[in-house]
């Protein structure tokens, strides 16, 4: 069973940077669509960046230029591995719960940013991005 546990929340300052990790494991495939999503209080959530393994990465227009998602590192084994999201000129409406997400299989750049498609989600890790 695929696991995700994501890192490296916290509480920072407008201007500011966070990394955050997704470690993932009980990778049994090498085609999967992996994201990072994020969901405010009170809001839907939402896709922040994605990509299907073997196609380009997708962002929301509201974090392009300021965030970058690493290629998801693969183990020896291939049976795990870690995923980065670099977050930089953090804003408070960057504030959220962030989540690492992973399914099996192609997903259509169109519906890259679509939680619906996803299967697997880690906990979540709080930004705070406030002064």
């Amino acid at each position: 069973e695929v696991q995700l546990v994501e890192s490296g929340g916290g509480l920072v300052q407008p201007g500011g940077s966070l990394r955050l990790s997704c470690e993932a494991s009980g990778i049994r495939s090498s085609a999967y669509s992996l994201g990072w999503f994020r969901q405010a209080p009170g809001k839907e959530r939402e896709g922040v960046a994605a990509n299907w393994r073997f196609g380009p990465q997708r962002y929301a227009d509201s974090v392009k230029g300021r965030f970058t998602m690493s290629q998801f590192t693969m183990s020896q084994d291939n049976s795990r591995g870690t995923l980065y999201l670099q977050m930089n000129s953090l804003k408070p409406e960057d504030t959220a719960i962030y989540y690492c997400a992973l399914v099996w299989g192609f997903v259509s750049s169109g519906r890259l940013l679509d939680a619906n498609e996803y299967r697997y989600w880690g906990q979540g890790t709080q930004v705070t991005v406030s002064s």
